[in-house]
């Protein structure tokens, strides 16, 4: 998920340069939404990570 994030944020950037301001807006916005996603999907597994840690320990 990251790995597309910063392919979408690139675009953005890209597309921003070029003048696609519209276009550059709703790939930042997808990158920011994966960003995110992958971050918390992230913090949940380590939680669950280590409350399956301790039951077998």
């Amino acid at each position: 998920m990251i790995k597309w994030a910063i392919i979408f944020a690139i675009i953005g950037l890209v597309a921003g340069l070029l003048g696609f301001t519209g276009l550059a807006g709703a790939a930042m916005g997808i990158a920011k939404f994966l960003f995110w996603a992958a971050v918390i999907i992230a913090i949940i597994l380590f939680v669950l990570g280590m409350t399956v840690y301790k039951k077998l320990t």
